[in-house]
């Protein structure tokens, strides 16, 4: 099950993202993933672990079908605050999804794997229900600012305490053994702790300095590959009797 945000939290994130410096980062998250999944308008898309749902306004505006899926009621009631009836929400966790199989073209976890409790399980999930890409977006914990959330924990209790930092090298493992050897593609955003207009400019759109793997919030893109479970037929053979004659 994970962890599940109560209403101090959902609070918190919500204040949070209200702030100006915190909202530049975000969008820098917002366009590194619309830019790797790269989706079409009226194709559907599910976000696992959609929190107040900052991370489906991106998806809304490119004219998608958008599903959002939390445990948490108090985040919920804070994206239908936001975002009205925009998008169809559903209370569920990520490690066993109300949906059928390819339902969606695409789904997402944004920084959704560091609270569950079975990150694997989340993952498969995830492609059962979608047909063409998943996107993980993880806070990176190789970047300077993945470190400092780790040591403010030691001292302080943050929301961080009940979290499971990956990087990339980690998360590239976890789809490996659950999908196998599928197409992964991966890119990082907010190298430095502290972001300006100008630095975001200069810096960040570039994909050379987005392939270095310690920025601040990793993402990648998974892009799911048809299995065919084949049963070996059993050969029917009918041994035909033929009649002789015997002489001698």
């Amino acid at each position: 099950m994970g962890y599940i945000f109560n209403f101090n939290d959902a609070i918190a994130y919500e204040q949070w993202f209200n702030n100006s410096r915190n909202r530049l980062a975000f969008d820098l998250e917002s366009r590194l993933m619309i830019d790797m999944l790269s989706p079409m308008r009226g194709e559907a898309l599910l976000d696992i672990g959609c929190g107040t749902g900052a991370s489906l306004r991106p998806f809304l505006e490119k004219g998608l079908n958008v599903t959002g899926l939390d445990p948490s009621p108090y985040m919920l009631d804070i994206t239908v605050k936001n975002l009205g009836n925009r998008v169809d929400l559903y209370r569920g966790f990520a490690e066993d999804l109300p949906f059928d199989d390819n339902s969606f073209n695409y789904a997402c976890f944004v920084t959704t794997l560091e609270f569950v409790d079975d990150p694997k399980k989340a993952i498969e999930e995830a492609c059962r229900v979608a047909k063409d890409k998943i996107f993980i977006g993880v806070l990176n914990r190789y970047a300077i600012k993945g470190i400092q959330r780790r040591v403010k924990g030691i001292f302080t209790e943050t929301i961080f305490n009940h979290a499971r930092f990956f990087g990339i090298w980690e998360l590239k493992e976890v789809i490996r053994t659950v999908l196998g050897r599928v197409p992964i593609s991966w890119r990082t955003v907010c190298q430095l702790p502290v972001v300006s207009e100008r630095f975001t400019h200069n810096m960040e759109q570039s994909r050379f300095v987005q392939k270095i793997p310690f920025g601040a919030f990793a993402g990648m893109v998974v892009t799911l590959v048809p299995r065919f479970r084949t049963k070996p037929l059993t050969m029917r053979y009918r041994q035909k009797h033929t009649i002789g004659t015997a002489t001698g």
